[in-house]
C-alpha cells in the first residue's frame, strides 16, 4: 500500500517568503534572511518551542545554499550515522575535495539529546567545515550543548507563533474549518503548527468533516496526547513523583516507562529525580542526592537508549528511601517570613566588622562559635523552621 504523505510534508514552505512568523529572524534585514539572500554559510542552533519553523527554516536555508541536505534526529542517530554522511573523506584531500562539492548540512533536530561524547565526535567535523550544523532544540542551548560546540554556533531564538501566524497556517491547508473550530484548535495548539495541521489531518480524514467535536476526538490518538506542554506531559510526571513519594517502585517504573516511551527527554527526568532527593527524602537518606546525581550525570553522558537503565536503577532507590521533607518545609517557612517581613535587620553579633566604623558600632561583638542564642532576626527570635523529627 502507498503511504500518503502527510499534511504537514504537503504545505511546508520551500522559500523564505512562504514563511509564516518568526519576523525578528526572517523579516528585511533581519538575520536569517540577511545569511539566506548572501549565502553565508556557517553553523547555527535555532532554539524554541515545538512546531515553530526550526525544520523549516533549516531545509529553506539549505536550498537557498544549494547545499546537501542531511536530517538526523538525535533521539536515534548516533556516530555511525555521521560517518556515512561524511563518506570516505579523507584528511588529505579534504580541500580539494572541498573546492568541487557541495557543502554539506547537517540538521540535527532535538540536538540536545546527542549526549556529551556524541557532540564531543561531531566537534572536529564542524570546527574543520567538513560539516556545517544546523541544530534545533526546544531546551536552552547554553546547557545542553556543550561549550566547544556552541561556540562555534550562532543561537538563533524563535517565538511561538502567534494567533495571526495560525491562522494563516490553517488557512494554508484549505481544509473548510469553522470559525470555532479553528479558534479551539489555535487554543488548544499553543503556537505548535505541526499538532494543529496533525490534528486538521487526523479529524478530516476519521470523520470527514471538521468541527470542535472532530478535532477533540481526533486529538485523543496516541501520538498527539503526549506533549511536552500538554496535559497529560503534567499528568505522568506528577503520577510518577507521587509514586516515589509514596514509596511505590513498581508505579514509579510504571511512570517512567511511560514516559520513556513517549520520547521524554532523560534529562528532564533525571533533573526531576535530583529536586526529589532533596524534597521528599532530604535529611532521612542524604546519600539519595549522590544516587540522583549520578543518575542524571550518566543521562547526561549515555543518553538514550541505554540511559533508560540508569533512570530505572535511580527511581528504584529514590522510591525505597526514608521519606524526610523536613529541610524542604523549613526553607518553605523561612521563605514565606522573608515574603511577609522583608529584610529585617541582622543582629550585630553576626555581622561582619570588616572595618574600624563597623567594629566601632559593635558588629560581631560578643560573638562565639557555638552560642545558644538565635541568630534570627529580633522579630523572629522564637521561630523554628527546622522541625524535630
Amino acid at each position: 500500500m502507498r503511504l500518503m504523505e502527510p499534511l504537514a510534508s504537503k504545505i511546508r514552505p520551500k522559500a523564505l517568503d512562504e514563511f509564516v512568523g518568526q519576523e525578528h529572524l526572517t523579516g528585511k534585514g533581519k538575520p536569517l534572511r540577511v545569511a539566506i539572500e548572501k549565502k553565508e554559510l556557517f553553523s547555527f542552533i535555532l532554539w524554541g518551542p515545538p512546531g515553530s519553523g526550526k525544520t523549516t527554516l533549516a531545509r529553506i536555508y539549505a536550498s537557498a545554499l544549494g547545499a546537501d541536505f542531511y536530517e538526523l534526529s538525535a533521539v536515534d542517530a548516533g556516530k555511525e550515522d555521521i560517518k556515512k554522511i561524511l563518506g570516505e573523506q579523507r584528511t588529505e584531500n579534504r580541500k580539494q575535495l572541498a573546492a568541487f562539492s557541495k557543502p554539506k548540512i547537517l540538521f540535527v533536530d532535538e540536538v540536545h539529546r546527542f549526549n556529551k561524547a556524541q557532540q564531543d565526535f561531531l566537534l572536529p567535523f564542524v570546527e574543520r567545515g567538513d560539516l556545517t550544523l544546523v541544530g534545533a532544540t526546544t531546551e536552552n542551548p547554553s546547557f545542553e550543548v556543550i561549550a566547544p560546540l556552541l561556540s562555534r554556533c550562532r543561537v538563533f531564538v524563535l517565538n511561538e507563533l502567534s494567533e495571526r501566524d495560525m491562522e494563516k497556517i490553517i488557512a494554508r491547508t484549505r481544509l473548510k474549518v469553522t470559525k470555532a473550530a479553528r479558534d479551539w484548535l489555535i487554543a488548544m495548539a499553543q503556537g505548535d503548527a505541526r499538532q494543529a495541521i496533525t490534528t486538521l489531518e487526523t479529524a478530516q480524514k476519521l470523520y470527514g468533516k471538521i468541527s470542535v467535536e472532530t478535532l477533540k476526538e481526533a486529538i485523543q490518538s496516541k501520538h498527539l496526547r503526549y506533549d511536552k506542554k500538554g496535559e497529560e506531559h503534567y499528568n505522568t510526571i506528577s503520577a510518577f513523583i507521587k509514586s516515589m513519594r509514596a514509596s511505590q517502585p513498581d508505579a514509579a517504573l510504571y511512570y517512567l516507562a511511560r514516559m520513556v516511551d513517549a520520547g521524554e527527554d532523560p534529562k528532564f527526568i533525571a533533573r526531576r529525580m535530583v529536586i526529589f532527593a532533596s524534597e521528599d527524602i532530604g535529611l532521612a537518606q542524604p546519600t539519595a542526592l549522590v544516587v540522583a546525581n549520578a543518575v542524571f550525570e550518566a543521562v547526561n553522558r549515555i543518553g538514550y537508549p541505554e540511559a533508560t537503565i540508569n533512570l530505572a536503577h535511580g527511581v528504584a532507590y529514590l522510591s525505597q528511601c526514608k521519606k524526610d521533607r523536613r529541610a524542604y518545609d523549613a526553607l518553605r517557612a523561612a521563605q514565606e517570613d522573608v515574603k511577609e517581613f522583608g529584610n529585617l535587620p541582622i543582629p550585630l553579633k553576626v555581622r561582619n566588622p570588616v572595618t574600624k566604623l563597623m567594629k566601632d558600632l559593635k558588629y560581631g561583638e560578643s560573638y562565639e562559635k557555638y552560642d545558644k542564642e538565635s541568630y534570627l532576626p529580633d522579630k523572629l527570635k522564637k521561630k523554628k523552621y527546622l522541625r524535630d523529627k
